[in-house]
């Protein structure tokens, strides 16, 4: 058995990849397993790869989007541990020692994250204070902003067991859903050392490809976490505070955007997290918000 299984999630990162999974086969633990997925790439991802194939597990599936391709390295992934890289980012050399060795001092935890040292455009970022990393219940802190960077993430297969994988019907924002489902009954470790190298400033980043449209999404995900999870009654309350206060804001900007009735379905929801209403089962983005909806 492989100690740690790294999945690395691809669709054509040719110029990308390649060093993302250099930063795990330089790694200072022996005994990883690596996984590309290639999410349907139609650029030189193979060739660029070239004799790093014989070092890693390449799986290739039809275009299904980074959350379905995270869920295929699940499913394939052998290891003691699972991490997650994505293609554009790197790991510093002992990042999945010093992590492993974290988990094993606390055989209790279930995920632990790093801290990430963040570049734009090449440029070092300095990261704001709500950005800051930390550990334990972080449900509160979740609701707010996505708090847990996907590279900086290991986990035990157990975790998903008990929260279910990635969901399919989020082309982005999984993390963050995925993350409200596991914080408001799991604590998170984390481990204060910046292990991970995030690159940003792009536009084939799914944070600029859906920058339009991801508020969506976390309402969506907390339309779902409410109606779907048994939460405490104080989760409850900050979730539909939170779910209020987006909606309201995103509605607001519908109007003022010249979409009325998409911005009156928004407050309609807002309407109803803040009095306590029974929500939606969902709410397929884009489409009607009152009574019970499917996807």
């Amino acid at each position: 058995m492989p100690l740690v299984s790294v999945i690395i999630p691809s669709y054509n990162r040719a110029g990308w990849l390649p060093g993302a999974v250099d930063s795990v086969l330089s790694q200072s633990l022996a005994g990883i397993e690596v996984i590309v997925v290639d999410d349907g790439s139609d650029d030189d991802t193979v060739s660029a790869l070239g004799p790093r194939m014989e070092r890693i597990r390449y799986l290739r599936q039809e275009r299904a989007g980074v959350a379905a391709a995270r869920n295929r390295g699940i499913a394939a992934a052998r290891g003691e541990m699972i991490a997650f890289l994505d293609s554009d980012d790197r790991f510093t050399p002992d990042k999945l020692a010093r992590q492993l060795a974290f988990m094993r001092a606390n055989p209790r935890l279930l995920i632990s994250h790093t801290d990430e040292v963040w570049y734009r455009r090449g440029k070092l970022l300095n990261q704001k204070r709500k950005h800051a990393r930390s550990g334990g219940y972080l449900f509160s802190k979740s609701l707010a902003i996505c708090c847990v960077g996907m590279s900086t993430v290991m986990v035990r297969p157990r975790f998903f067991e008990l929260c279910g994988v990635f969901d399919e019907d989020f082309p982005c924002c999984e993390d963050y859903e995925l993350w409200l489902r596991a914080s408001h009954r799991l604590p998170f470790g984390h481990l204060a050392a910046p292990l991970v190298i995030k690159n940003g400033g792009r536009g084939d980043q799914l944070s600029v490809i859906h920058r339009m449209g991801m508020d969506r999404y976390r309402i969506r995900a907390i339309v779902r976490l409410v109606s779907h999870c048994r939460l405490f009654p104080e989760q409850e309350r900050a979730a539909r505070a939170e779910l209020a206060r987006r909606a309201e804001i995103y509605g607001n900007g519908c109007i003022r955007h010249g979409r009325p009735q998409e911005g009156g379905r928004y407050l309609e929801l807002a309407a109803m997290a803040a009095s306590g209403a029974e929500l939606p089962a969902d709410i397929p983005v884009g489409g009607p918000v009152a009574g019970a909806v499917t996807a």
